[in-house]
């Protein structure tokens, strides 16, 4: 298997010339990533197909994440000052990160890739800002062609740091993210006040990345869905894809679909035939992959965020509209809109647990009314997501075993900002494998 991380520059992609008809791709999963991959496969002339579980696109880890396109978060974690905190925090409640202590042979196989990746911690980090950057523009162009609404703010990001020792580390993360073409400026307490006038509390300095936008997630994707519809993508929600059997060119998927029956039981499979697959599953792609003989090392690590109803005019006053990062509490926000206000963190390694505990949600309130405190938390809706990540922090976007197999998955806590360069990186792939 070959990874093409470092997709090829990002421009409107014409219709290629594929031979005397259409190749058909399957795409599995509904999330940001696939349907920012199905609609680069069918700007290239493909007739593409869409599966996912549910009834609705971005449903899962796609659907309240804290709404930053950052390329000025693109720093992976692998380091030994992550490891460090990561060790003070298991024995502190609410801090950003939770590992479970249960063992288990995925998650310390996981975690012994984590440190493996450790010296190439410089390398990665300005892999993944490259990435983002061109990822950013792209995606603002995609959402222009396609006249998609979703609350974004060009208002940029404002990383802030309360001690001396947390600026000046930001500042070897700067030097760093500025050799992948990141823009982040220092900037003094009085010049944050400029730019975020309702942010409170003891703070020492910032990063602020002009270029750095916000949105809502799940608006993005459910209108890049029926920009896909509208080029003719086939998609079929509320089907799952229960097996994978590749051939010597091209797979076949069985599938069946999850609505409710009238009579009960379930709906019979169906079996359908593709010259490509590509799996953007999400936390699912590890079980895919090793089904079809790839090892593919995503662990599901859960992130929480809630969304602050703003039900006044005061509330949203009281609101900041740029986006905000806290690097001490590993907190993020958007702005989403006048009335909504989106607040995200932590870090928890749990397995495959969807569940929402008030122990993580508190947190988020707290923050919120130490650093907006007349802005009210009244009405504030919780949310966990999986994110996919892999040890290194660096997606995956690579054929696999099989010639009729590809991958486009493990993007972590940057997946929106990443999503529409891997998206066409692995479409390229795609028309380039041979086929029947």
């Amino acid at each position: 298997m070959s990874s093409v991380l470092t997709a090829t520059p990002v421009s409107p992609a014409p219709v290629r010339d594929i031979g005397d008809r259409p190749l058909s791709v399957a795409v599995i999963g509904g999330g940001v990533t696939g349907v920012t991959t199905a609609y680069a496969l069918a700007r290239r002339g493909c007739a593409v197909t869409l599966f996912d579980r549910h009834p609705y696109a971005a449903m899962e880890t796609s659907f309240a994440n804290g709404g930053q396109l950052s390329a000025s978060n693109a720093e992976v974690w692998n380091s030994w000052a992550t490891v460090l905190k990561g060790l003070r925090w298991m024995l502190t409640p609410g801090a950003p990160l939770l590992v479970h202590p249960r063992p288990s042979w995925h998650k310390l196989s996981w975690m012994a890739q984590f440190l493996a990746a450790i010296p190439r911690y410089e390398d990665n980090t300005i892999t993944t800002a490259r990435l983002a950057v061109e990822a950013r523009a792209h995606l603002k162009r995609l959402a222009e062609d396609e006249a998609i609404a979703f609350d974004a703010e060009s208002r940029g990001i404002l990383h802030f740091y309360a001690s001396k020792a947390e600026f000046e580390a930001a500042g070897r993360v700067s030097a760093l993210l500025a050799k992948g073409g990141v823009e982040r400026r220092a900037v003094t307490p009085a010049e944050i006040a400029l730019i975020e006038p309702s942010l409170k509390g003891t703070i020492h300095g910032g990063y602020f990345t002009p270029d750095d936008f916000t949105g809502d997630i799940h608006k993005f994707t459910n209108g890049l869905a029926r920009a896909c519809e509208r080029r003719g993508v086939r998609l079929r929600f509320a089907t799952a894809v229960e097996d994978i059997t590749p051939g010597a060119l091209g797979a076949t998927l069985r599938h069946r679909s999850t609505e409710p029956r009238a009579e009960g039981g379930d709906w019979p499979a169906e079996m359908s035939r593709f010259d490509q697959v590509v799996i953007c599953a999400g936390i699912m792609s590890r079980a895919l992959a090793a089904r079809l003989g790839d090892r593919v090392n995503v662990y599901p690590v859960k992130g929480y965020s809630i969304t602050v109803q703003l039900q006044t005019a005061d509330d949203q006053a009281a609101a900041p509209w740029v986006s905000l990062l806290d690097d001490k509490a590993k907190i993020v926000t958007s702005r989403l809109g006048a009335d909504r206000f989106r607040v995200a963190g932590t870090a928890e390694f749990a397995g495959i647990d969807r569940d929402i505990r008030a122990a993580r949600i508190e947190p988020l309130v707290r923050w919120c009314r130490e650093h907006f405190p007349g802005m009210s938390t009244r009405q504030v809706v919780p949310w966990a997501g999986l994110r996919p990540m892999m040890p290194d922090m660096l997606p995956r976007v690579m054929r696999g075993r099989h010639p009729g197999i590809l991958y486009n998955t493990g993007h972590g806590h940057l997946g929106w900002t990443l999503s529409a360069a891997t998206a066409e990186a692995v479409a390229d792939l795609a028309i380039a494998a041979p086929r029947t």
